[in-house]
């Protein structure tokens, strides 16, 4: 499924881009969908950082995101690199001796604080001293009125923080916001949002509370916590997305999911399944969708212990995960080779999914002549591969049944 970013610019005074803003889009229509906030933030995180990737949308600035007081409270801009994004609070944030401690604790950190479309509430104590640890105050300079608009300006100015003049719409928009001390300006006159798009695995299983859940414990089993992540096609994706990303792309191939998950470590992990789960909470599943990914445990299953039968001295190596993603190209309607080519996986896995013959590749063609009931190719291939056919049925019976068993126990926790 296609899956989008709408990226606007934020220019300095010499008209050069400053930073990036983030914003939530739904399809190719540039404009902001009726969704709820926490929601469109997870949404745009998971987009920009998993899917897209923050360096290409970035080029190397930093990118304004708006963040709700619900997301706020739950430290989600800590889970981010300072130096990759501004955290915007949102008007709809009431001021309070909470969201004051909330600031503190992120400007210590190092992050920088944008206000945005703020607004100075004198019935309120709060309102003020917010000022005090914001970097950035941002004002709608098309529809807040001149003498709301001269009193955020006369504060920022005193406190030494920036502006930036939102709805830059026309040439005098931005010389006036000029000639009143903005720093920064952003508005149709410079850009519209540009959306940017790329392609998602539908996900069906909500898996992550019980990934969080052992996460949690005082010693957790990476062998578990694999375990649980294997059996998520999307989940699986997304965390070899990662691990490719600059940041920690590794110097060896990968092979299975507990590789990706020494190497990128139970924190990194933790955050990542936390901000998933907050998107994935009201995001709906379709029909197709549970049965493509029903026929990709299938085969994964299959495809381990059909390896674990023909490597009984030597453990499997690449068969679940090259099952698993056995259907990713039509999941995501674009070709193979390009979903691989962003992804860290062996070679063996890599040529297997492409369709190069070795050994991985004669396993999954055997599953898949098995589950299209395909007799002369069942009888000629497990021939080959010296493999007893009743026992390849009996497998096929048993990873039906514990896919099913998966699936089932997914919608009854729903």
């Amino acid at each position: 499924m296609e899956v989008f970013v709408a990226r606007q610019p934020i220019f300095n005074e010499n008209e050069d881009v400053f930073a990036y803003e983030l914003l939530y889009r739904s399809n190719q229509q540039n404009n902001f969908p009726n969704v709820n906030g926490d929601q469109a933030t997870a949404e745009v995180i998971i987009n920009s950082f998993l899917n897209i990737g923050i360096d290409e949308l970035s080029n190397g600035r930093q990118c304004f995101i708006n963040f709700t007081e619900k997301l706020l409270k739950l430290k989600l801009p800590t889970y981010f690199r300072p130096r990759d994004i501004v955290v915007e609070i949102l008007e709809t944030v009431e001021p309070s001796q909470e969201l004051l401690d909330i600031c503190k604790e992120l400007k210590d950190l190092g992050y920088k604080i944008a206000l945005d479309d703020y607004v100075f509430k004198e019935q309120n104590p709060y309102s003020y001293k917010l000022l005090k640890f914001a970097d950035i105050i941002k004002v709608d300079f098309l529809f807040t009125p001149l003498e709301e608009r001269e009193k955020v300006e006369s504060l920022a100015k005193m406190l030494g923080l920036k502006l930036v003049a939102e709805k830059v719409e026309t040439r005098e928009d931005f010389e006036a916001a000029k000639s009143k001390g903005y720093h920064y300006f952003q508005g149709y006159f410079f850009s519209k949002p540009i959306i940017v798009s790329t392609h998602d695995v539908p996900t069906y299983f909500h898996s992550y509370y019980e990934v969080i859940h052992n996460l949690s414990m005082v010693e957790p089993s990476i062998d578990i916590i694999a375990g649980l992540i294997e059996r998520d096609l999307s989940l699986s994706y997304k965390l070899l997305k990662l691990i490719n990303s600059p940041a920690f792309r590794p110097k060896h191939k990968i092979t299975n999911i507990r590789q990706a998950i020494v190497l990128l470590g139970l924190i990194e992990i933790q955050k990542w399944i936390y901000v998933l789960a907050v998107r994935e909470s009201t995001l709906h599943k379709d029909e197709m969708s549970r049965e493509t990914i029903s026929i990709c445990l299938t085969r994964a299953k299959m495809c381990e212990e059909i390896g674990q039968i023909m490597n009984q001295i030597s453990p499997t190596t690449g068969y679940f995960l090259t099952g698993m993603f056995s259907m990713m190209d039509a999941l995501m309607g674009i070709p193979m080779d390009e979903i691989l080519r962003k992804l860290p996986l062996h070679e063996d896995i890599c040529d297997a999914l492409n369709g190069k013959a070795n050994r991985i590749k004669e396993i999954l063609d055997l599953v898949i002549s098995i589950e299209k009931a395909k007799w002369d190719e069942i009888s000629h291939r497990s021939q080959l591969l010296g493999l007893d056919e009743q026992e390849l049925f009996n497998i096929y019976a048993n990873s039906v049944s514990w896919t099913n068993k998966l699936l089932s126990k997914e919608e009854i926790g729903k």
